[in-house]
């Protein structure tokens, strides 16, 4: 039975990522935004919910024994699952579509965007591996300093690629999947769809949190019962199960906007949601779980995969400079 909820839970959390991602990309549209902020910044903050809501759920809300270091498996295994596994799939998809791409297997991406994501996450991840390095459990003070300052240097991030000249077309998007809820959307004299109003994105945002949060709530109880079950560590099975099934999101738009041409899309929304999972879920085990986000006995392997993650984006940055 648990396995079933666990399977169901991956479905109901991928079905909201997809709304999500869908709708949150309609929504940067509609103001103009660049394609660092859709893809960096907008596509991976929805393709991260459902990974990110598991460890927040899982140490906020969760009463299980091993809640806490349920959630900072999952915190660490994020970025480790984005920048091996999620990268490889892109660099598989590029292999396979190079005949039919105009660029071969050559990705020509923004470098500006990309760099810019990759010294980010050098910062706050570097920045959030320290304090578990250096700061002993009980550093709660030193935890939430460190805590506001990744909160700053993310709002920054963002905020430069806001600021970034527009240019993102409807052709950068798939059709809003709640399209036919709204009848009142206006057809162009070329024949072309001005798109969805405001208040329809809005509704499929909203329901697709609805299912994100449900569907985490769900996978965090069937985690704990299946490793109790089969005598596998829990943090273990946060650390790699759950980033593989939850980046499914990343992964599926990515292969779309490989075979689309859009490789700084598909490279930012991966690389933006690596600097998005070493802030805010991070943000929420340094203040809330202070007494787990630390390297001792029993953590060692969640936090090797904090270095393994680092040196693949090392080679990403090579690459993409």
């Amino acid at each position: 039975m648990e396995l079933v909820i666990l399977f169901g839970s991956f479905v109901i959390i991928l079905a909201g990522a997809e709304l999500f991602t869908n709708g949150i990309e309609w929504f940067g549209r509609k103001l103009g935004l660049a394609e660092g902020a859709v893809g960096s910044v907008l596509a991976a903050v929805g393709t991260a919910l459902p990974e990110t809501m598991i460890p927040i759920i899982a140490i906020l809300f969760s009463t299980g024994e091993h809640s806490e270091e349920i959630g900072v498996g999952a915190i660490l295994g994020a970025p480790f699952m984005l920048a091996t596994l999620a990268m490889f799939v892109t660099g598989l998809a590029v292999m396979y579509q190079a005949r039919k791409r105009p660029e071969g297997d050559v990705m020509p991406v923004d470098t500006k965007v990309l760099g810019q994501d990759m010294r980010s996450f050098a910062i706050t991840y570097g920045i959030a591996i320290a304090a578990a390095v250096f700061l002993p459990a009980d550093a709660v003070v030193p935890k939430i300093i460190i805590a506001i300052a990744l909160i700053v240097i993310y709002g920054w991030y963002v905020k430069a690629h806001f600021e970034a000249d527009p240019s993102v077309d409807v052709e950068d998007l798939a059709p809003l999947r709640f399209h036919r809820f709204d009848p009142g959307r206006m057809v162009l004299p070329d024949g072309g769809v001005e798109g969805p109003r405001l208040r329809i994105i809005n509704v499929q945002v909203l329901a697709a949190l609805g299912l994100i949060v449900v569907g985490a709530v769900a996978f965090v109880d069937a985690v704990g019962h299946v490793a109790t079950t089969l005598g596998v560590s829990q943090v273990l099975l946060a650390l790699v199960i759950a980033p593989i099934a939850t980046e499914l999101p990343e992964k599926f738009n990515s292969i779309i906007w490989v075979r689309q041409g859009k490789d700084t899309l598909a490279m930012g929304n991966i690389t933006g949601a690596m600097v998005f999972q070493s802030t805010i879920p991070t943000v929420v085990a340094l203040v809330f779980a202070s007494s787990t986000w630390v390297i001792a006995e029993g953590s060692y392997v969640a936090f090797a995969s904090a270095g393994i993650a680092f040196i693949s984006s090392a080679f990403i940055a090579v690459v993409a400079a």
